[in-house]
Formats: C-alpha cells, sequence, structure tokens
C-alpha cells in the first residue's frame, strides 16, 4: 500500500506526458509575475497521487539549487501519515513539508511568508468554509492556499468530494481561480490501481453514475461474478462475504472489509457495530499510531469507513452498502438520504452556490460508494443491505 505512492515508481506513457507538462508550468510560473495555478483531474485509481509524489520530489530535488520553499499537502490525516513515512526513504525530502492544509495556512499567516511552490493531493477535501472544529477561521482553503503561494498544483476529482463543507460548483472554481492567474489542466484517464478490465469499471460507474443495475454473468451458492480475471463478486450474505475476504487477506495480506456510512458510529470511545444478519463487527477506532489503519493485522477484525480508505489500495476490499442504497424500478437503484448516518457529511454549505441541495447530498452518497469500490487492486466484494438489489441482479 505505501508503494502505491512511493515518489520512484516508473510512470506510463500518459503520466511521463502530464509530469513533463505540470513541471514545465511550475518552472514558468516561478518566472512570472503573477500566481500559477495547474489542476490535475482524474478518476479514483488514475495514479494522480504518483504523479504529484514524483513532481514534489523533483521540486524538492531542484530546490537545493534555486532556494525554493515549497510544501505538500493533504487533507487526510492517515494519507498523511503515508507522505511522511515515505519522505524517510528519500534524502531529498524533509518529513515538516508535508503538512495539514490548516497547519501550512496557519503557519503562513503567522509568519507572514509566502511559500514557492505548494502541491495539493485529494484537493476535494479541502474545506469551502470556515471549520472553528479543524481551527481553520477564513473561507476557503484553496482560496487561501493560492493567496500563500506562487504556484499551486492540485488534485481534484469532484468524485470524491464527501461533504457538503468540501463541496465545489464550476461556478465557484471559478471564483476562487480567476482569469488574472495563469490556469492550466491535464486529466488522466486510464485506471490504474484497480487491475480490472473495463466492464468492471464500467459497472461501478452505471451502479454510482447512472443508478443503473448490470446482470452479472455468472453465479454459485453465495454469489454472482463477472467473467474477469479481476475477482469481481456480489454476494447475498454480508458473513460469507466476510469470511471469503478473511482468506483472500491470509494469502495476499491488505485485504479489509468498509461499509457506506448508513450504520450509526460517534466518536466517544466505545465500539459501534454494523449488523447485517450473522454479520457483526465494529466499526474502525480512531487511530492513534503511526501505522495507517489498512496495515495493522488486527483492522481484519474491523470495519473502515470511507475516512478510513480514501486516497489508499488495498489488494481485495469487501463493501457493504447499506440503507440508504435500495432498489427502485426498472434494473435501477434510488438513493434515500434520511437513512445515511453520516449526518455531519451534510453540515454547512456555501450561500448560493448550490441550487439543488437534495442532488448535492445524494451526490455526496454516491461518491462514497464510487471510492470505497474502487480500493481493491485484485478484487472487490459487494454486499447490499436491500436484498431486492441481488434479486434483480440474479435475473
Amino acid at each position: 500500500m505505501l508503494e502505491s505512492v512511493f515518489p520512484n515508481k516508473d510512470l506510463t506513457e500518459q503520466q511521463q506526458e502530464v509530469f513533463n507538462q505540470i513541471l514545465s508550468f511550475t518552472k514558468e510560473g516561478l518566472k512570472s509575475p503573477q500566481k500559477s495555478v495547474f489542476q490535475l483531474n482524474g478518476d479514483a485509481g488514475t495514479g494522480k497521487s504518483v504523479i504529484l509524489t514524483q513532481l514534489f520530489l523533483k521540486i524538492e530535488t531542484l530546490a537545493k539549487q534555486n532556494k525554493t520553499d515549497n510544501y505538500f499537502l493533504v487533507n487526510h490525516p492517515e494519507l498523511l501519515k503515508v507522505y511522511q513515512e515515505n519522505a524517510g526513504e528519500f534524502d531529498q525530502l524533509r518529513k515538516n513539508r508535508f503538512l495539514r492544509p490548516t497547519t501550512f495556512i496557519n503557519r503562513m499567516h503567522k509568519s507572514q511568508k509566502q511559500a514557492d511552490i505548494v502541491v495539493i493531493d485529494e484537493a476535494h477535501l479541502l474545506l469551502s468554509e470556515s471549520d472553528n472544529y479543524n481551527n481553520f477561521t477564513q473561507k476557503n482553503q484553496l482560496s487561501e492556499i493560492i493567496k500563500l503561494s506562487k504556484v499551486v498544483i492540485l488534485v481534484f476529482d469532484a468524485h470524491q468530494v464527501l461533504k457538503l463543507k468540501s463541496y465545489w460548483s464550476d461556478k465557484f472554481l471559478e471564483q476562487i481561480i480567476p482569469d488574472q492567474i495563469n490556469f492550466a489542466s491535464a486529466t488522466l484517464t486510464t485506471q490504474m490501481r484497480m487491475h480490472a478490465p473495463q466492464k468492471v469499471i464500467q459497472w461501478i460507474n452505471d451502479l454510482t453514475d447512472n443508478l443503473k443495475l448490470t446482470t452479472l454473468e455468472h453465479q454459485n451458492s453465495d454469489y454472482l461474478s463477472m467473467n474477469s480475471n479481476y475477482d469481481f463478486r456480489v454476494y447475498h450474505d454480508a458473513e460469507r462475504m466476510y469470511q471469503a475476504l478473511k482468506k483472500k487477506n491470509e494469502q495476499a495480506g491488505e485485504s479489509r472489509i468498509v461499509a457506506t456510512a448508513d450504520y450509526p458510529s460517534t466518536l466517544d470511545g466505545k465500539k459501534h457495530y454494523v449488523n447485517e444478519g450473522d454479520f457483526h463487527l465494529p466499526w474502525d477506532q480512531y487511530n492513534y499510531s503511526n501505522t495507517t489503519w489498512a496495515q495493522k493485522p488486527e483492522t481484519i477484525n474491523e470495519i473502515g469507513s470511507i475516512y478510513t480508505v480514501q486516497g489508499f489500495d488495498l489488494n481485495y476490499v469487501a463493501v457493504i452498502i447499506g440503507p440508504s442504497i435500495a432498489y427502485d424500478k426498472n434494473g435501477h437503484i434510488k438513493v434515500d438520504i434520511d437513512k445515511y448516518e453520516d449526518q455531519e457529511a451534510f453540515k454547512k454549505r456555501h450561500d448560493n452556490d448550490i441550487i439543488n441541495l437534495s442532488d448535492v447530498k445524494k451526490r455526496i452518497i454516491l461518491n462514497s460508494m464510487n471510492v470505497l469500490l474502487k480500493r481493491g487492486v485484485k478484487g472487490c466484494f459487494i454486499y447490499f443491505h436491500d436484498s431486492k438489489i441481488f434479486d434483480q441482479l440474479q435475473k
């Protein structure tokens, strides 16, 4: 898992082309009197983070010559641990250059300094509202980072926005990145994480983008599957899915079960359980250690959340899709916002930026599904709380 974002991995032809484009843009941006922003787009698993880590290694190597002050930001505590740990493997990288966005913003304001180059991974997790809980008092994190930097390179995927306070409309992004800023972008299109054929990716995208259920070709006593080298299964029993995943974990390691936020959980130090028939497991606990959740052997006995695994690779992932997703009609699903337990995801929003709040909330739920379903390198197992979905797929 850690190796998946190592800054010395071989790039594909498309990734190398984008890397060269961003590096050239960065060098020109340092010379320009205007601020510069580069936006790297791409679906989950297309290799955006790999490009960023290699880019930052190159930038920090050059910094010893040109004396630039550079930072790598990510608003994800588990992912930050990975980047800081990886930094220890390379002499050119300094752990104190890898920060949470709020830490960077508050530090720059306090010192009244401006950074030269700032790289932002998972920019869709940046706050677009003030948040006192996270010690962020300004209105928008991306806007503040641009003010405090000469060149900004950011990764953005609208399909990975998971909270209203991180929601960005196209209009809002245009306001943040005005015309007087040098702006360029590129989009990665090839799925790199999942060793899966296009029909598997399409099945997931049809589910989360079009609410469409596509029939699966093969069936045995436990699950439905697809004719593919990628191990893709839909189970009718959550406990049987979990037992199959544990066997995969014994064989390949780093295989974990996760669930959509449809089951009660609060950060009160107590265990909260997900129950589905004979299946009974607790949610993951807050991880105080420097080891990421999926690397800890004992977490095979916990259920990970979207906040635990976003941005990470797993060898096999098992996904429980809860009550907020139900069968509708004519081979389609529907989203029930009221059954989504993560009401924190729906708190706060910017004024006049959301035309239809209900649609955006549904999009956030579907985004979380999409992210969870695209964690597995070698395989993905799925269980739907609503048994009518399995019945429909069986047809």
